[in-house]
């Protein structure tokens, strides 16, 4: 079961990155899924080396176990002599994140066929080159590329510079963005046999390593919701678990916009990752829950704060891991409510779509 789990992060050569490297990168996945539990992780790992053959006579489980300590991914040096991971580690698993998650989709400089448009005109240059294009001006072209094109079309001894040779530095809008992102921990993001959660860490990972290398200006609050709502830091995010909890999409919302109003940005956008109908509100100290189907009550309340929400310009990107077709439903009428968007049932395409919806809303132009 674990193996099957875990075959698509199995090296199938053994060639290219060392041993270290390749057992690191399962280890890192292995995190994510015991929620920080290095022990755990180091008896997943092994039983993974049992079944697939990870090690060698020359690199074996005990070795990397000490390279981890020796290169300070984990540590033993704590109060309660615990093994814990590292800033080390929880930095380089934000990093793995981003190149899983998100680096298949960064664009080639030829353009092709990618998930995200272009960035259009701006003010800031980027490490993105594309074919030069009408309007684009002098200090955008890249000379060094430029200059290898007209090599390869044109040759050496008879060298001329086209237009189809340049190619340009694009710029990015100087406009800043907040989001928020919404994780349900609710009891069902693990429940019928599929872990729902690891995706929705590893998204909002690589996410938060995105916004910190290419955009620092702007912001990314997380939050959690299950019978309440609270916010937690990115460094959280390697150890958080799901809870005996039901689904107050209401608290969440409520806190998402409570978090934007403190922003001073223009452009704002929430995105909710969830798998389940709201089952939960709370009522002063009271829990009003209904698990049984779509209560008109909670739903009525839902429904109100997707208007709110719409009326703040802030559009929020529902992400709903369920294909149940009532629950589909209710999105579709949470998403006309709001006028944002929504995807459903895709847990391996919801790095795209995020990806995609951050750059779409934070290129908007708000009033």
């Amino acid at each position: 079961m674990l193996g099957h789990r875990f075959s698509q992060y199995i090296p199938q050569e053994q060639g290219g990155n060392s041993k270290f490297d390749q057992l690191l990168n399962i280890f890192q996945q292995l995190l994510l899924m015991t929620s920080g539990d290095v022990s755990q992780a180091m008896s997943w790992l092994s039983e993974l080396d049992r079944q697939y053959g990870l090690t060698s006579d020359q690199y074996g489980i005990g070795d990397f176990f000490e390279d981890l300590k020796k290169k300070g991914y984990i540590t033993e040096e704590n109060e309660e002599g615990k093994l814990v991971m590292t800033p080390k580690s929880e930095q380089n698993i934000r990093r793995s994140a981003l190149e899983e998650i998100f680096g298949k989709l960064k664009r080639s400089k030829s353009g092709g066929n990618h998930h995200t448009p272009y960035s259009g005109t701006g003010d800031e240059l980027s490490s993105d080159i594309r074919p030069y294009q009408f309007g684009d001006t002098l200090e955008q072209i890249s000379m060094t590329e430029s200059i290898k094109n007209a090599q390869v079309n044109h040759g050496i001894s008879d060298f001329m510079l086209m237009e189809n040779d340049l190619e340009v530095v694009e710029k990015e809008q100087k406009t800043t963005t907040s989001t928020v992102m919404m994780i349900d921990i609710s009891h069902s993001m693990i429940l019928y046999g599929e872990d729902r959660i690891t995706p929705a860490k590893k998204v909002a990972l690589a996410l938060a390593e995105l916004i910190r290398t290419k955009y620092p200006k702007d912001s990314l609050d997380i939050i959690v919701f299950g019978n309440d709502a609270w916010q937690i830091q990115i460094k959280d995010l390697p150890y958080l678990e799901v809870g005996p909890y039901h689904t107050n999409t209401v608290a969440g919302l409520e806190l998402a916009m409570d978090l934007l109003r403190r922003r001073k940005t223009r452009n704002k956008q929430i995105f909710m990752i969830t798998d389940g109908k709201p089952t939960c509100l709370k009522e002063g100290i009271r829990y009003y829950k209904n698990s049984f189907g779509l209560d008109r009550k909670i739903i009525s309340k839902t429904l109100t704060l997707a208007a709110q929400c719409r009326r703040l310009d802030i559009p929020v990107t529902t992400f709903m891991i369920a294909s149940d077709p009532y629950l589909k439903q209710f999105v579709q009428d949470f998403t006309k409510v709001n006028n944002g968007r929504a995807y459903y049932s895709n847990l391996q395409g919801l790095g795209g779509f995020v990806l995609e919806d951050f750059q779409r809303n934070r290129r908007k132009n708000m009033k």
